[in-house]
């Protein structure tokens, strides 16, 4: 269902698109390609110069190969179109320090350790924010879970529909269902 029409007349001025796709690998590897642009519908004055309506302001792309527990194993950034040539691009090569990184354990956390502020490219470490919910739909259906392991499915306690004291775990999940008491409820 889309957002509700708003009866306020409005111009469309900016448009950011972000894309991510997922590739199994031949080598048994997985790659996460992430690509963010900026469109504006009008010419727009930058320090460096007009941008022409419909070229991009920002044209970024990002890609991580990781293993199956989610192990960052190489890390590439690209950016085709940038505010300020030639100094937006320079620190592309700043993005291989995300070798080594697991997007499952405390990757954003990470990111903005190595990469934020001055340290990176504000568009792309934000664009990195949505890498491990990518990995994770990139998997789904890949990594099945024995329907009764022992172990609790990943997904519980990881939102709102999914917390262990909601209606749905208690009818989809309910071996993991915890139901809400006054104590756990305040927090």
């Amino acid at each position: 269902m889309p957002l509700p029409i708003q009866d306020v007349e409005r111009e469309l001025t900016h448009t950011r698109r972000v894309r991510f796709e997922g590739y199994k690998r031949a080598d048994g590897l997985w790659d996460i390609e992430g690509h963010l642009t900026d469109v504006k519908n009008h010419d727009f004055t930058l320090q460096t110069g007009v941008r022409r309506a419909g070229l991009p302001v920002h044209d970024m792309w990002v890609r991580l190969t990781i293993d199956t527990q989610f192990n960052v194993v190489n890390a590439v950034a690209v950016s085709d179109a940038v505010p300020y040539p030639g100094g937006c691009e320079s620190i592309v090569p700043e993005y291989a320090k995300l070798v080594g990184l697991n997007l499952a354990h405390g990757f954003r956390k990470h990111v903005r350790e190595r990469l934020g502020g001055v340290h990176g490219c504000t568009h792309i470490t934000e664009l990195l924010g949505f890498f491990p919910t990518a990995a994770i739909q990139t998997f789904a259906g890949e990594r099945r879970q024995a329907p009764d392991d022992g172990r609790k499915p990943f997904q519980i306690d990881q939102c709102h529909a999914l917390d262990s004291g909601s209606e749905t775990v208690r009818r989809m999940y309910p071996k993991w269902y915890r139901k809400k008491t006054a104590e756990n409820v305040q927090g």
